[in-house]
């Protein structure tokens, strides 16, 4: 069988099963593995906006049998490398604290516990990453809709507190005015729809900026070259 990227909600859960059928026959039964998702496999797991991701970080509990349970599996799905990986670690949306305000999403083969991270943590994660060309800013705004949908809604106070629980410090300057602007707005569904737009815009302008200047983008200039390109765009 083989699954193409992305991954998509459907195939999320067919994948963690293997994986837990897998790590069960390397490992035994005698210590299970703890799996936290976080960025757009938790958006996934536990939300409808949207339909794919197209990697899956998290955060791996468990003996070193998993690293080949993960190549198993990937090789049987036809995945990618490092499939599943601690990649995010070494970015700035990572906190050690990140297990502690995780919640369970579902066990595989009675070894695999699957965790993802709580709302307001994860709005906490995408604003501190705060990339205008991925899908950060949106999947905030998404989230903050389909919880005012389903009578959940989610205070800003509640995302300040998750913001310090996390990291100790305050957001980037601007997220910081990226998410009081959300609050003040009053409508977060229209919201949703412009901050797509301006995504595949600022990807767009990237894609034409690399193949002009070719291994020229960096984490830290991406942010000026988007600002120029826009200004040139006025």
């Amino acid at each position: 069988m083989s699954i193409e990227m992305p991954f998509s909600k459907e195939n999320l859960d067919a994948i963690f099963k293997e994986l837990g059928k897998t790590f069960r026959k390397l490992n035994g039964t005698s210590m299970s593995a703890e799996i936290i998702l976080v960025g757009g496999a938790s958006i996934l797991a536990n939300y409808g906006f949207r339909d794919i991701t197209y990697d899956i970080d998290a955060v791996i509990i468990a003996s070193s049998a998993m690293k080949e349970a993960i190549n198993r599996v990937g090789d049987k799905f036809g995945l990618p490398y490092r499939w599943l990986n601690m990649d995010f670690s070494k970015s700035k949306s990572y906190s050690q604290k990140l297990v502690e305000f995780s919640v369970y999403y579902k066990t595989f083969s009675n070894i695999l516990i699957v965790r993802s991270v709580a709302a307001e943590y994860l709005i906490a994660m995408k604003l501190m990453s705060g990339r205008q060309y991925k899908n950060d800013l949106s999947d905030v705004i998404g989230i903050l809709c389909e919880h005012e949908k389903s009578g959940r809604p989610i205070s800003r106070e509640a995302i300040d507190n998750a913001v310090i629980a996390l990291y100790n410090y305050p957001l980037p300057k601007e997220s910081l005015k990226f998410i009081s602007d959300a609050y003040l707005s009053g409508d977060v569904g229209r919201l949703y729809h412009e901050i797509k737009g301006n995504e595949q815009q600022a990807k767009e302008i990237l894609l034409d900026f690399e193949k002009d200047y070719p291994k020229t983008l960096t984490e830290d200039n991406t942010a000026l070259i988007l600002e120029k390109a826009k200004q040139k765009r006025k």
